[in-house]
């Protein structure tokens, strides 16, 4: 390893807002799109710095649907607002835990659960449904206007009045137990009960009184098997839902589909497939039928597999929409003359739309480049709204053109958009052993070139099923090429765009394959003139970080490992994540398949580490608890490995607060200065 530094990078306002985190945490960020009735009206929401500059703050703003005038801000609180809505009447449905100023009592209630709130076409936004354990989420009926709530409600108690009064009990009680009786009992970052969700169909708003009428129970003995989204019908007579159904101690659980009807909560049709999930996704435009995501289970020899089928609520048939799609269908719209349906799936590093004509079965590719989100078809059929991003640039909206193909979609004003990067994007890719094509993003500084190499970061995606396709804040490439490092970012074996055989060949094999296409990529982008295969890291989080683990006991060629949120003893692992039994399928039984647990637990091969570590790990991580990261630190330091243990009691899988965001970037370059540039240790100022 060289000791020296990076060369001094370009002071331009590009690099500048990557070198300055304070800078980089306070570029505004976009989710969630909603679409009026009428096609004219376009809404998002716009989280930005708060002003004590501890949190991010969501708003809805108004965008132009043409593209022409500049994005306006629609609301203001002290709480985030989300999910927005728009009813037939052209008012605007969202959620929020802002204080209601027609309520008496006291000021703001900092532990205020999240509630319904009407913003009207013109005039102030008003609370209409305060439920106790708060709004979930809102669905409402495009031609109706009926709406759909999901809400939290303790078990075994009516919604409403018992509700609240168990829940003072528990309160006056000091009682905060919680008894499960069916697995899983977590969820990424937080228990799953005492109060579970219910979904509540109601009339429409009553905007005058200024509340939702009526609101009905449909899900009163749902304990638990609720699964969102909750969608309701076009013509507001139907309610889809997800519900967990267990099968036996051995397979767990899988994802029925039911309807129910809005008006009473009976059950009108069901769907259930033996050895799969569904999740329900749109309802057809003619109410007639849903479209659902089925996800073949993963098994000992076969990795999940997903499709989209029609669920014709008349017959219960299901219809397979695409048999031969070699991608992995995700997120669906349905066109609103409902001769065709838009759907998303990843493919070699982009995340394109594609337009299904229900009638003759075509599928067309509308887009090229970029990676889309939050499809919302338009009044018009033949326009599509959506959120783009992309490894080089955040979340924008677009409007695309329904009927073009392979198209750079019209990009609609709003706040967020990053004018110039402190580097350029371009692709790699090399053949492995058995003849597949591995590919990968490579982001190369401003400057890099034979005479002044690159020093490399090696950065894996998570999932394991991912691919590196869009605008990462938490692990933003630019942030390192602002700091003269040229990062990698590959999809290995495991990562999804390349078709069921490319995952296939990494199922339950992660040491195998991942690990080795990393390393040809890392070969093959090390020859490259421009990169210095002399100084090189190797980064990751979640899947990544098991990988990065497996790196760090299979190799030495890297000067330093970087491992977040990661996998690192199998056995504890399996038994403690909130969803043991997809990893034990994934990873190996430890009961019953202690050899495959082996082959691919690293914590078995800690005496073959010899590279400096930095470990990260939030607490509240329920995904990959905690105990995996202090096991691999108390491995580390028994066996002499030099490491650091950079800790989150209050992070989850995510570093999802501003400060500790950039205490993360910070500890991370300062190690990678101090391991990959020989620069002397500098410890952050705040920790």
């Amino acid at each position: 390893m060289t000791t020296s530094s990076l060369a001094e990078p370009p002071a331009d306002d590009a690099a500048g807002t990557f070198l300055d985190l304070d800078r980089f945490v306070a570029v505004p960020r976009l989710g969630s799109l909603a679409v009026s009735p009428t096609g004219d009206r376009l809404v998002t929401v716009v989280s930005e710095l708060t002003g004590d500059g501890k949190t991010w703050q969501g708003a809805l703003w108004e965008l132009d649907p043409a593209g022409q005038r500049p994005a306006r801000r629609l609301t203001r609180s002290a709480k985030s607002e989300s999910s927005p809505v728009f009813s037939p009447d052209g008012s605007l449905l969202f959620v929020s835990a802002r204080r209601d100023q027609e309520a008496s009592g006291s000021p703001q209630d900092t532990t205020a659960a999240a509630a319904l709130w009407l913003l009207p076409p013109t005039g102030e936004a008003r609370q209409v449904f305060a439920p106790s354990g708060g709004v979930q989420a809102v669905q409402v009926a495009a031609e109706t206007g009926r709406v759909v709530v999901a809400a939290a409600v303790l078990p075994f108690v009516d919604f409403g009045e018992a509700d609240e009064e168990k829940r003072k009990a528990r309160e006056k009680a000091g009682v905060t137990a919680i008894l499960h009786e069916s697995y899983p009992v977590r969820y990424w970052d937080h228990d799953l009960g005492p109060a579970h969700t219910r979904l509540l169909a109601a009339e429409g708003v009553d905007a005058d009184a200024g509340r939702l009428v009526d609101p009905l129970d449909l899900t009163p003995d749902s304990t638990g098997r609720i699964a969102l989204p909750g969608l309701i019908s076009p013509d507001g007579t139907l309610v889809a839902h997800g519900l967990r159904v267990d099968v036996s101690p051995q397979a767990g659980s899988r994802s029925a589909v039911v309807v129910l009807d809005a008006g009473t909560g009976a059950t009108t049709a069901s769907f259930e497939t033996e050895g799969a999930s569904l999740r329900v996704a749109a309802f057809a435009p003619d109410s007639a039928a849903v479209f659902c995501l089925r996800q073949l289970e993963a098994s000992a020899d076969e990795p999940p597999d997903v499709t989209l089928v029609r669920a014709d609520l008349a017959t219960g048939e299901l219809t397979d929409l695409l048999p031969d799609f070699p991608f992995r269908p995700e997120e669906v719209a349905v066109a609103r003359d409902g001769r065709s349906l838009f759907l998303l799936a990843n493919v070699a590093g982009r995340r394109p739309v594609f337009r299904l004509d229900l009638e003759d079965g075509r599928l067309d590719r509308l887009t090229g480049e970029g990676a889309y989100s939050d499809l919302q078809p338009g009044a018009d059929p033949g326009v599509l709204f959506a959120l783009r991003s992309s490894i080089d640039h955040p979340t924008q909206p677009v409007r695309i053109d329904t009927i073009r193909t392979e198209q750079d979609p019209v990009r609609l004003p709003a706040p967020g958009a990053v004018a110039e990067l402190p580097g350029t994007l371009t692709e790699i890719e090399t053949t492995v052993d058995d003849g597949r094509t591995v590919r990968a993003w490579l982001a190369l500084p401003v400057g890099a070139d034979a005479q002044h190499p690159a020093p490399l970061l090696l950065w894996v995606h998570g999932g394991p099923m991912m691919s590196w396709n869009t605008w990462t804040w938490r692990w933003n490439p630019w942030t390192a090429t602002a700091r003269g490092y040229a990062v990698l970012l590959p999809d290995p074996a495991l990562s999804t765009g390349y078709g069921q055989d490319f995952i296939r060949v990494g199922w339950r094999r992660w040491g195998a394959a991942p690990y080795t296409d990393l390393m040809a990529i890392t070969d093959a982008t090390v020859e490259r003139p421009d990169v210095d295969g002399r100084r090189t890291a190797a980064m990751g989080g979640s899947f990544g970080g098991y990988m990065a683990n497996w790196i760090a006991t299979s190799t030495d060629r890297f000067d330093a490992v970087v491992t977040h949120a990661s996998l690192w003893n199998i056995d504890q692992f399996s038994g403690t994540t909130d969803d043991g039994y997809f990893w034990q399928r994934a990873l190996g039984d430890p009961l019953t398949e202690p050899a495959v647990v082996a082959a691919n637990s690293p914590h078995l091969r800690v005496a073959d580490i010899r590279t400096p570590m930095l470990v990260i790990h939030g607490d509240r991580d329920y995904r990959v608890p905690i105990g995996e990261a202090l096991r691999l630190y108390h491995d580390l330091a028994r066996h002499g490995v030099p490491a650091r243990f950079l800790y989150f009691p209050t992070e989850n899988h995510w570093i999802l607060t501003p400060g500790n965001a950039k205490v993360w970037y910070e500890t991370v370059f300062a190690f990678l200065a101090e391991r990959v540039l020989g620069d002397s240790w500098r410890r952050p100022d705040l920790l």
